[in-house]
């Protein structure tokens, strides 16, 4: 019985700690969008890309996101990732189409953010402050955790 108790500590420990490199999905609201589970992921020393992924959510007409940005990085692009064959091609677009009364998901493997040149390392348990542009809805800010590499679907390569 004893064995039973231990392990269900270490269970429970092990949890808790992969959990602990994962903070919390934040969510914003401007006009008719809703921003749900915002969030990006660490990086390493020297690594100057990282992706940005969220639920955009629609309850009015069809809207456009336009752009982003972000003190950390130099420069935020909106891109689409597709498998063309067996390469995966990457692309950066004008903007990300939020159909009316629907949503868009930007996630690892298909429409995302990408923060090019990363100022410094994004660290698990920060925030990242992103301004989001819509054409209509207009500007709204999101604070995107930094969530520990592997969380929420492992590192994206560029």
């Amino acid at each position: 019985m004893k064995s039973n108790t231990l392990l269900k500590a270490l269970l429970i420990s092990a949890v808790g700690f992969g959990l602990a490199g994962m903070a919390q999905a934040q969510s914003a609201k401007v006009g008719s969008v809703q921003i749900e589970n915002a969030y990006t992921r660490s990086t390493v020393p020297g690594q100057m890309a990282a992706g940005g992924f969220m639920k955009i959510e629609n309850k009015g007409a069809v809207d456009q996101l336009i752009s982003a940005s972000s003190p950390v990085a130099g420069e935020v692009q909106l891109h689409e990732m597709a498998m063309e064959g067996n390469v995966m091609k990457m692309r950066q677009v004008k903007e990300v189409v939020v159909p009316a009364g629907g949503a868009v998901e930007l996630k690892p493997g298909g429409m995302h953010l990408m923060f090019i040149n990363i100022k410094a390392p994004l660290t698990a348990g920060e925030t990242v402050p992103v301004k989001l542009k819509f054409a209509k809805a207009g500007e709204v800010e999101v604070k995107m955790p930094v969530n520990a590499m592997g969380a929420q679907g492992g590192a994206m390569k560029h």
